[in-house]
């Protein structure tokens, strides 16, 4: 008996490894004084009202952006944790098999749990407050998207201390992430971890599609929206197409897998390449999911603290649009060397440098809207000017990977990886972090301290360019990814050495911004902010921070594309709005369904990870029954009653 349990849990905990028993000590006492201090302090109660059954859109963002914030320190140690291994040759300091782990969870890490949740966190701070609307046309569906996500998220991390991280690459090709390669349990982690997760994320955007076309505030036609909502819209339009093609294709896996089908092997008449096609239909438009709400940032961003309307405003939205759709017809041009043929090479080569085109246009938008305006350097304005030169030198070098013949010398190198790293920190990290500082006393009605942000800034600039430039010249070099050594004759140690020494740098940024928002929250009461500090456009910052429960008290009407700043012009002219009577609010109720739901579903992945039948079909029922106790539940809103709402105006627009 003794001998079977102690097998069972050789098996089933990953051990042998100094790093990993270190991360397992980590988890525990992270795990004791998170409980010890609940406890302690008597928040249990607090946490299950406030946070845990919330449908509120506020609480649903910063849960989302704090859950990025974790995920990026995850996936930041893992960048570490590569580049010291490959700093110099011969090192010892990651095994093969560990290392293909680590870059595997890296770049699943960073897409997919941080990228996206920082995007849906923003999604849920500014679109409804952009277009006057108390919440998300779905809020019930809201929340149970974050827990999805969250706990897809749980699922995948679990996978490095118990049975096994994959190692297939963060997209998991065949044959490698077969059963026959990968015969462990972490590519079964790989799959659930995702699908749990990616159910959440086109749910989130249904929902959102939904509530810009139906809840804008009267007088918001289609062409007085804010920019950032419409690059919300052009990015729900991805996510609704982009986002069932992940999941069939990762289902098709898991069947080949658990299952004995052979989709994806060259027996029985499968073909791995349909696999590679299949992950690449998704996979190229998720690259512009996650950068056009950047470029809506750096819209707003830049018109906000340039003190002009933004230039170009028709041309912006056209653009946007124009990339959701051409971004699903560019994914070939990720493996030209496949051997599709010429025409199919050309084809999407072209249709890769035709994106280049509504990209490009934006750049120059944002140029002239700050040519001649009284720019002001805030964070938000410093993140989106370190912005533009790095994300055309990732464009120009974008459009070189685009030329099919040149792609042959390009694949597979650090040419790409640098290439790679450029747009989506750059682009889409850089737009995030101006975005989170833009809209950060939205959600919480202070500033941050704007010293360690400058620190934090530079760091992160600098630390990039010395770690990813070096990179292209190590990839035309010779350097291809994926490698865990190399020997001292190839002559890569150097730039090795200095790019791993950038990506410290970066990593100290990273704690920085963390020292930045603790000291923030110490001082919240000295760096308290007005309901706009910023003195912006949009109709976000017309009404108190943080925003109350119900957003708006009486719902605006629109007249402009930019409805504040050209309402404060009118007050500066002595026209003071109209008056409108408050009355009761109808809000949304509070719901434990959506976490409750979620965590059957991680008990489901969990069981079909490791094959536990037995587990994995009590946790679809537990989800089929939160399904049908939600059918019957009738009691799901209230009225928040008009006294209520005028004690709450009185109070929160006195105190700033």
């Amino acid at each position: 008996m003794l001998d079977n349990i102690k097998e069972f849990a050789s098996n089933f905990f990953v051990t042998g490894d100094p790093l990993i028993y270190g991360a397992d000590v980590s988890i525990a006492i992270f795990t004791i004084a998170i409980v010890a201090g609940l406890t302690y302090f008597k928040k249990w109660g607090w946490l299950w009202k406030n946070w845990l059954t919330t449908v509120d859109h506020k609480k649903v963002g910063i849960m989302y952006i704090l859950a990025a914030i974790l995920m990026m320190f995850r996936g930041g140690v893992d960048g570490l944790m590569m580049r010291a291994q490959i700093s110099m040759p011969d090192m010892q300091f990651l095994q093969p098999e560990h290392y293909n782990q680590v870059f595997t969870t890296h770049g699943t890490i960073m897409i997919l749990f941080m990228a996206m949740p920082l995007m849906f966190g923003l999604f849920n701070i500014a679109v409804p407050l952009q277009i006057g609307a108390r919440d998300v046309a779905f809020p019930f569906l809201n929340a149970l998207s974050f827990w999805l996500f969250f706990m897809g998220a749980m699922l995948f991390n679990l996978s490095f201390v118990i049975g096994g991280s994959p190692d297939a690459g963060w997209l998991s090709y065949p044959p490698l992430s077969e059963l026959q390669f990968s015969p462990g349990v972490g590519q079964n982690f790989y799959i659930w971890g995702i699908q749990i997760s990616g159910i959440g994320s086109l749910a989130t955007g249904i929902n959102f599609l939904v509530t810009i076309i139906k809840m804008r505030a009267p007088g918001m036609t289609w062409m007085k929206m804010p920019m950032f909502t419409w690059s919300v819209f052009a990015t729900c339009i991805i996510i609704i197409f982009a986002f069932p093609i992940l999941t069939i294709t990762l289902a098709l896996l898991f069947l080949d897998r658990f299952g004995g089908a052979h989709f994806f092997t060259l027996d029985m008449g499968g073909n791995p390449m349909m696999y590679i096609n299949l992950i690449w239909m998704w996979g190229h438009p998720e690259v512009y999911i996650v950068v056009l709400p950047a470029f809506g940032i750096f819209s707003e961003v830049v018109a906000t603290f340039s003190r002009k309307k933004l230039f170009g405003y028709k041309s912006m939205v056209f653009a946007m649009l124009i990339i959701s759709v051409l971004s699903f017809f560019t994914w070939v041009h990720h493996f030209f060397t496949m051997g599709s043929g010429a025409d199919v090479n050309v084809f999407f080569a072209i249709t890769t440098m035709a994106i280049a085109i509504p990209t490009g246009v934006k750049v120059f938008n944002w140029l002239f809207t700050m040519f001649r305006g009284r720019i002001r350097f805030t964070q938000p304005m410093m993140w989106t000017v370190a912005f533009i030169p790095c994300f055309v030198l990732g464009g120009m070098t974008g459009v070189m990977l685009a030329v099919a013949p040149a792609d042959f010398q390009f694949h597979n190198s650090y040419f790409l990886i640098a290439h790679f790293h450029q747009v989506l920190i750059g682009g889409v990290v850089f737009g995030y972090f101006a975005g989170m500082y833009y809209w950060w006393p939205k959600m919480f009605g202070f500033m941050l301290p704007e010293k360690l942000g400058h620190w934090a800034f530079w760091l992160w600039n600098i630390g990039f360019y010395v770690c990813f430039m070096p990179q292209y010249a190590l990839g035309l070099m010779g350097m291809t990814r994926r490698m865990s050594t190399y020997g001292w004759d190839r002559g890569w140690a150097p730039l090795n050495m200095v790019s791993t020494i950038g990506a410290i740098l970066m990593g100290l940024g990273f704690l920085f911004q963390v020292w930045q928002i603790a000291e923030g929250i110490r001082r919240h009461k000295q760096l308290k902010a007005s309901g706009d500090p910023w003195d912006a456009r949009g109709l976000e910052w017309s009404i108190p921070s943080p925003a109350p429960e119900y957003n708006f008290a009486t719902i605006p009407h629109v007249s402009s594309q930019d409805e504040w700043w050209e309402e404060k012009e009118r007050r500066k002219n002595g026209i003071l709005p109209e008056a409108k009577p408050v009355q009761p609010i109808h809000m949304p109720k509070n719901s434990a369904i959506p976490i409750i739901m979620s965590v059957f579903w991680f008990i489901a992945g969990f069981g079909f990870v490791f094959n536990w039948l037995w587990m994995a079909i009590p946790g679809l029922i537990g989800v089929a029954i939160c399904m049908i106790c939600r059918s019957f539940t009738y009691d799901t809103d209230y009225y928040i009653p008009k006294e209520e709402v005028e004690r709450t105006e009185a109070a929160l627009r006195g105190s700033v």
